[in-house]
């Protein structure tokens, strides 16, 4: 009874407080502290400067050759490739067509780097190997993101050459994408092994203490509850795959592999955690009607806070973290 209680404590320990920031962020939206513009101004502010702050803050000052796990990195690569081939099967189930694309990528786009990095930070006090597992996913979620969309969506069939135009720009955007970049000057930093004085370390490390709650305020403060009608099914449906079927294929055969601890956490919320916001943003801007999208942030952010505590107590009562 007593390694119950711990291990309860320890699950919630890891997953309340984040989500406390997240609750916080809809306390302060609906009693007007933020409204519609600044919520997405602190989430770009969020993404283009705090994040790319923090994953250099942790890699930067690593040991990069000590902590690459080549296996690490390709198993988050394979794993994310094996949900997209599962999320397109499930997707041939909708009978709006339309819709597939966005039923596909709002099932196996996780929240990686935000939540990834907050709840690896949270449990460990840092996110190196949060960021590694980034490394593996997002160029992965970015392409066939793009790809998936331009060949659903409803003008694909009047502008031919649009499909090729959007990957070629989506293209453009890993390259210069700020986390990416946050990630390999922090690579480099590290392997070059470049000293860092105290006003760099000290500057970035304000930066970097900032991402991970102004993130969660952020993205708590940008939920929209009365836009579910007419998405259930399919909603609750994204809901189940994105943080219920990928963890229970996947996190036996991590831990059949060997990862554990801070891999594992990681590997945990790359399947596990709630779809990221940016795919509505994405869905729209490629001709989407964007609703189900809507809906499946929303709906995987909030049931996340009790899948994710479950599958953290899971596996710390088994010993693997």
């Amino acid at each position: 009874m007593q390694d119950f209680s711990a291990n309860l404590m320890f699950s919630l320990n890891a997953t309340i407080p984040v989500f406390l920031m997240m609750v916080f962020g809809c306390i302060i939206k609906k009693i007007q502290l933020l409204d519609e513009h600044s919520t997405t101004k602190i989430n770009q502010f969020v993404f283009k400067a705090l994040l790319p702050a923090l994953l250099f803050s942790d890699l930067s000052t690593a040991d990069f050759r000590a902590v690459w796990d080549t296996k690490f990195v390709l198993f988050c690569c394979i794993a994310t490739i094996i949900s997209i081939f599962i999320a397109l099967l499930f997707s041939l189930i909708l009978k709006n067509k339309s819709e597939r694309g966005e039923f596909i990528q709002a099932s196996y786009r996780s929240s990686a780097a935000i939540l990834g990095i907050a709840f690896v930070n949270n449990i460990y006090g840092e996110a190196t190997m949060a960021a590694l597992m980034i490394v593996g996913t997002v160029p992965i979620y970015n392409i066939i993101a793009v790809i998936v969309l331009s060949l659903t969506s409803p003008e694909a069939k009047k502008e031919k050459n649009n499909g090729k135009a959007l990957i070629l720009n989506t293209l453009k955007n890993i390259l210069t994408n700020p986390i990416i970049l946050g990630i390999v000057v922090g690579m480099l930093w590290s392997v070059m092994k470049i000293p860092q004085p105290v006003i760099l370390s000290k500057s970035i490390g304000y930066l970097a203490n900032m991402a991970t709650p102004l993130s969660l305020i952020a993205l708590g403060a940008s939920f929209k509850l009365n836009e579910t009608k007419g998405h259930i099914k399919a909603t609750i449906g994204i809901a189940f795959i994105k943080l219920i079927l990928f963890c229970a294929i996947f996190l036996p055969i991590a831990a059949y592999l060997g990862f554990r601890s801070e891999k594992l956490v990681a590997i945990l919320v790359m399947l596990g955690s709630a779809t990221t916001g940016s795919c509505f943003v994405m869905s729209k801007n490629m001709g989407h009607n964007g609703m189900l999208t809507a809906c499946a942030v929303m709906l995987t952010t909030l049931c996340s806070a009790f899948t994710l505590t479950s599958w953290l107590f899971a596996m710390r009562s088994l010993s693997l973290i």
